[in-house]
């Protein structure tokens, strides 16, 4: 599982973020072979979020593996971390080659079509530390995301992530800008991410 890079980082020019993006970072060929994998071998779930008082199922599948049994919460939703697995130790690795950064957990997000989709949000809960590093690897189909600062309203970007591609989030973004995959009636197909960050 060789990491090829055939394109330049290209570094996002925005306000009050630390946002980089590898389009390449695996090969489409390796891309399609772990999207496969981790689709069959993955523990998926899908839990119980709650909006405006009612409960709804996640638009997406959640899985979530990591180091020491330490679990992560968000949207009132606590997981508790599978081990790791050869192959998302291997793309660990990779990820962690390249932004020289150590990770403890992956929270994976499956999204089965283009009624899948995670909402506004950001990756600020309080066991990730002040300023979080956030590595987000996708495979599969390509799928928009949204971002857009929290006080400056004509600041906002999106980037289709490509398969094989990394999205760097680090130093003050998560206090300044929120980041959505939004629904989508376009036919896509499915999408796997692993967001790759450090519980302390």
């Amino acid at each position: 599982m060789n990491s090829l890079f055939q394109s330049e980082p290209i570094i996002l020019n925005l306000p009050d973020a630390e946002i980089i993006y590898y389009p390449t970072l695996f090969d489409k060929k390796v891309s399609d072979s772990i999207f496969n994998q981790l689709k069959n071998e993955i523990p998926w779930q899908q839990d119980e979020i709650q909006v405006y008082g009612k409960i709804h199922p996640q638009p997406r599948l959640t899985a979530l593996f990591g180091n020491d049994g330490k679990p992560y919460s968000y949207s009132n939703i606590k997981m508790q971390p599978h081990p790791w697995s050869l192959n998302l130790r291997k793309i660990k690795a990779i990820v962690e080659s390249v932004t020289d950064t150590h990770f403890t957990t992956v929270l994976l997000n499956y999204y089965r079509d283009g009624k899948d989709s995670n909402g506004w949000h950001a990756d600020n809960e309080r066991e990730l530390g002040e300023n979080p590093i956030i590595a987000s690897v996708s495979f599969g189909a390509q799928r928009v995301f949204q971002l857009k600062h929290n006080t400056l309203i004509d600041q906002k970007k999106n980037i289709v992530l490509e398969n094989g591609s990394l999205l760097i989030m680090k130093g003050p973004t998560q206090h300044f800008w929120k980041h959505q995959i939004p629904k989508t009636s376009k036919p896509t197909g499915p999408r796997i991410n692993l967001t790759f960050r450090i519980i302390k």
